[in-house]
């Protein structure tokens, strides 16, 4: 099929229809995979969630947020790997980012792992910076744990993308 003609990813809202794909995804990214019950608990308490499906490819990737009293934090946000570095990870940045200055919350949070700096380049691109870390926060091989750097980026409509 010509890539021309190909339908544009969509996001849409995560349902527990979806979570077995989520799931695949998810065991497939991380070593440390959040569980099913992770992801039923966060849509039961009505946390931010969406995913991003191309008809002729599925579940590119997904976020799951929580939108505090003055913030939003991002949870988890998560590419397929096969689809990773085609901007798919953008795009859900930029709905997550979008969702904090329609919900007027004025600071969007994350954790990433101490070891992942593609990630924290991704964040510090679009704005975030390091404001703390917290330690042994993620489970790691043999037992271990990694520490979480903690990153925040302010978040208004009259920023939106100026700092990207």
């Amino acid at each position: 099929m010509n890539a021309l003609l190909r339908a544009a990813p969509e996001l849409r809202t995560m349902l527990a229809a979806d979570l077995d794909d989520v799931l695949a995804v998810e065991v497939l990214a991380y070593e440390f995979p959040w569980t099913r019950d992770n992801f039923i608990d966060s849509l039961a308490a009505g946390y931010l969630a969406e995913v991003l499906q191309a008809p002729d490819v599925g579940l590119l990737g997904y976020y799951v947020a929580l939108a505090g009293v003055d913030e939003l934090h991002l949870l988890n946000l998560t590419v397929a790997p096969a689809h990773q570095g085609q901007g798919h990870g953008q795009r859900l940045l930029d709905r997550v980012e979008q969702r904090c200055i329609d919900c007027l919350l004025p600071s969007l949070w994350l954790e990433v792992r101490a070891s992942n700096e593609r990630a924290q380049s991704m964040y510090r691109r679009r704005g975030f910076a390091a404001v703390g870390l917290r330690r042994n926060y993620y489970p790691a091989p043999q037992g271990r744990r990694e520490d979480a750097v903690l990153m925040s980026r302010p978040m208004s409509p009259l920023v939106g993308h100026a700092l990207d």
